[in-house]
């Protein structure tokens, strides 16, 4: 079985509000890129792809007068794959929803959120004193983690958790002193909705339950300045230590390597500085009981795999598509 998270770069934009993919020479959201050519690119991917499951990151909005899951079924049914349903949880007002499409052959699905002690719904508020002055401050996430009861062909059961971290990039500042106040606070906010995951990770451990988790969590470890003056960056929060660790190969190499080469799953263009950024955002994490399955991850990048590099389409069409690439995880369940 494949499973799969991407972001796909303001989704959103490829669809009108009756869930049609506008085909078309207008511009999409993805720089100098136009709604056509996104959409083809996006198709590439995804049959290339060939997954039973893909947690779809930045999924087109749901709201009063759109829809995710219709949205998403209609890029399936255009693409011709086999993760032809669409799953959506909590949704939320960026326009940037969180949402599974899978095979429904292979696969039932189900939302199913859940609460236990020290870790409320992901919809709701959690509670924690983010700067060490004895009051409690009410972390929200503007993008609720999706929770899913997930059942295989085979009978195997397994909690699935879609999820994507707020970004530190400080938005709206004016000078450099708005710089390192703002992503201060956004770090704190960020590690709080790690530590949040990481309860209910814990939850699902001692329970004994199979667990994936997957997604965006715009952070790993060394990423920026700002990590030193927490100790822990949110990936290593979620991950977690000992007996009841997640693995991920790409995270564990790169907390190995601070000072050296790491993989990536995402690709920016910086313009003061004119040239492109790499960056490890993007994992798909196990639980032990998974992780002794031999499982098999592969970050889809067009330059860094040799078989994405040796096929010009799905090369081109994983840089036209988003700024992030897909990792991919073979396992048999």
């Amino acid at each position: 079985m494949r499973i799969a998270t991407y972001n796909v770069e303001w989704m959103n934009t490829l669809f009108d509000d009756a869930g049609a993919l506008l085909r078309d020479d207008a511009r999409s959201s993805r720089h100098d890129v136009t709604r056509r050519d996104q959409i083809d690119a996006v198709t590439t991917v995804f049959r290339a792809l060939d997954a039973d499951a893909v947690m779809v990151i930045e999924a087109p909005d749901n709201g009063r007068s759109r829809s995710t899951v219709t949205a998403l079924e209609t890029f399936a049914a255009h693409a011709g794959i086999r993760a032809r349903r669409a799953v959506l949880g909590f949704s939320n007002d960026t326009q940037q929803e969180i949402a599974l499409l899978y095979d429904p052959d292979a696969l039932s699905v189900t939302h199913d959120p859940e609460v236990h002690d020290g870790a409320p719904r992901f919809d709701a508020e959690f509670a924690i004193d983010l700067d060490i002055d004895a009051t409690e401050d009410r972390v929200v996430f503007s993008k609720p983690p999706l929770e899913l009861d997930v059942r295989t062909s085979s009978g195997l059961q397994v909690r699935m958790i879609g999820a994507h971290l707020k970004s530190k990039a400080p938005h709206g500042a004016r000078n450099r002193d708005d710089v390192m106040r703002i992503s201060i606070a956004n770090r704190r906010k960020q590690l709080a909705q790690a530590i949040w995951l990481r309860a209910r990770v814990a939850a699902h451990m001692a329970q004994g339950t199979p667990l994936v988790l997957m997604g965006d969590l715009n952070d790993g470890p060394g990423l920026d300045e700002y990590e030193d003056l927490f100790g822990r960056s949110s990936v290593e929060i979620i991950m977690g230590t000992g007996a009841d660790a997640l693995f991920d190969p790409h995270a564990r190499q790169a907390l190995q390597r601070r000072l050296g080469a790491t993989p990536t799953t995402a690709r920016f263009w910086i313009k003061p500085e004119q040239r492109y950024l790499q960056a490890l955002l993007d994992y798909v994490m196990v639980s032990p009981d998974l992780a002794a399955r031999a499982p098999r991850w592969r970050i889809w990048h067009p330059l860094d795999d040799p078989e994405c590099w040796r096929r010009p389409d799905l090369r081109d069409a994983l840089v036209t598509a988003s700024d992030h690439f897909p990792v991919s995880l073979d396992i048999d369940i």
